[in-house]
């Protein structure tokens, strides 16, 4: 049985880890089927808008997509491409795995966590944004609900239980701002009773941090409101060993984005040395979402055994192998 799933190549070095990804998702055999799309500047060169409505169909109608970072332009228009595709489709989970991997510059070798980020509302709606005519103000509203509070908490616990995972951290500011973060911590007290077999923890957003830096290995699920999960996760992926490293899933109740989570980075774009395995990582939460855990299991192994071998890595890792050399390494051990 096949599965067509959407695909955005990006901007900068997007095509070419994209382009390994797929070598690699090939090699594993997983009855994938490929219906490629245009965003960012590629879409905004060939269409005249940064996300036509045809990219838009055409994950409406597969309800998976697999992306590669993208641009949006200085100026006017959408303030975040990312932004937009994630309130177009309700994607209020963004899920954000830090794990430690061989032969990285981490600090750390025991870390297995995972941030979970209310994707949707909070601070990035950013209500009433307007500066004063004499510039000497600024001004930005932040709304939080009890739905989406309510739904992003369960999201966690649901988690925690679906992958074994004992602990649920809701991370807050509740002791100064008492209205939006006192709400959100309110009715994650309120789900929490509903899963007395988990652990719950509450933690306010600075003591996290310090947390996170002096103890990791603490910490199970985080769940948080979205500009504190913005934050936490690439945090968190510092102490696994950077962006390259970091994947992340935006899940909506009828569609969902995978993706690596860093940059474009047109400065090394077409030279073939970008590291794929964000965007590889992305791609075996994908495969966990649609039914597939055990090529997830053996993609991940393969990133891990390729990883220990230092076999073909790219620069960014200690290596100087290429994109599609250290995906081709990969796919060697699948």
């Amino acid at each position: 049985m096949t599965q067509t799933i959407t695909v955005i190549r990006g901007d900068g070095i997007g095509p070419e880890i994209m382009d390994a990804t797929l070598f690699v998702l090939d090699k594993l055999g997983a009855g994938l089927t490929y219906e490629f799309a245009d965003a960012g500047l590629a879409a905004l060169e060939k269409h005249g808008e940064l996300i036509p409505a045809s990219t838009l169909e055409s994950i409406k109608k597969n309800k998976v997509a697999l992306k590669s970072p993208l641009t949006t332009p200085v100026g006017g228009g959408f303030s975040s491409i990312n932004v937009a595709l994630r309130r177009q489709f309700d994607l209020y989970a963004n899920v954000r795995p830090a794990i430690s991997f061989p032969n990285t510059k981490s600090r750390y070798e025991n870390i297995n966590m995972i941030t979970v980020r209310e994707n949707t509302e909070g601070a990035y709606l950013a209500e009433g944004q307007e500066v004063s005519a004499d510039g000497e103000t600024a001004f930005s509203g932040t709304r939080i609900t009890r739905k989406g509070s309510e739904r992003i908490v369960r999201y966690a616990f649901e988690l925690a239980k679906s992958t074994g995972r004992k602990k649920v951290t809701a991370v807050h500011k509740a002791n100064i701002i008492k209205s939006t973060s006192g709400l959100f911590l309110d009715v994650a007290r309120e789900v929490a009773a509903k899963y007395p077999e988990i652990e719950f923890q509450e933690m306010i957003v600075d003591n996290a941090c310090m947390q996170l830096v002096m103890r990791p290995e603490q910490f199970d699920i985080i769940v948080t409101t979205n500009l504190f999960g913005d934050i936490i996760s690439d945090l968190c992926a510092g102490l696994v060993g950077g962006l390259g490293l970091a994947p992340g899933a935006n899940i909506g109740a009828d569609a969902a984005i995978f993706e690596a989570v860093h940059g474009t980075a047109p400065d090394i774009a077409g030279q073939g040395k970008a590291n794929p395995v964000a965007l590889l990582l992305g791609a075996a939460q994908m495969l966990d979402h649609v039914g597939q855990p055990e090529n997830a299991e053996r993609l991940r192994k393969a990133i891990v055994a390729t990883m220990e071998a230092k076999d073909s890595l790219t620069g960014d890792l200690g290596g100087n192998g290429t994109t599609m050399g250290f995906a081709q390494a990969i796919a060697s051990r699948i």
